[in-house]
């Protein structure tokens, strides 16, 4: 599933990118990938993500 349209990032990408940036935070994951946010719509979402990630690593 997408998490962010404007950039392309897909949940895994976001969730192993908030893992190797070792921080709960969607801007991290998103510059660990290279990319940042845009429109800012998919924030609700990317939150949930990468706070998941770091609770089941």
């Amino acid at each position: 599933m997408y998490v962010c349209v404007c950039n392309a990032l897909r949940e895994r990408d976001v969730k192993a990118a908030a893992r190797a940036a070792g921080r709960a935070c969607p801007h991290a994951a998103y510059a660990q990938l290279g990319a940042r946010v845009k429109c800012g719509q998919c924030l609700p979402f990317a939150r949930e993500v990468v706070s998941g990630a770091s609770t089941h690593a």
